[in-house]
């Protein structure tokens, strides 16, 4: 039923892979921006450039069912 929402609305499989690597470029730029900008300490970093860093396989399980709804 979501599937069949997201592919109405004009989400294709493809616009789901690109948002799965761009959350894995965004993690790296979160870790980098969190680490220098914030001074809170690398802890506080890794946590949430793994936060950001967990969107993407949502993302491609995404791109997965449309791409397979589109068949």
């Amino acid at each position: 039923m979501i599937v069949k929402k997201l592919h109405e609305s004009g989400i294709r499989a493809e616009h789901a892979y690109t948002a799965g690597f761009i959350s894995i470029g965004m993690s790296v730029i979160t870790w980098c921006a969190s680490l220098s900008l914030e001074k809170k300490g690398e802890e506080r970093a890794d946590r949430l450039g793994i936060f950001v860093g967990e969107w993407a396989p949502t993302f491609f399980a995404l791109g997965l069912a449309l791409s397979t709804y589109e068949k």
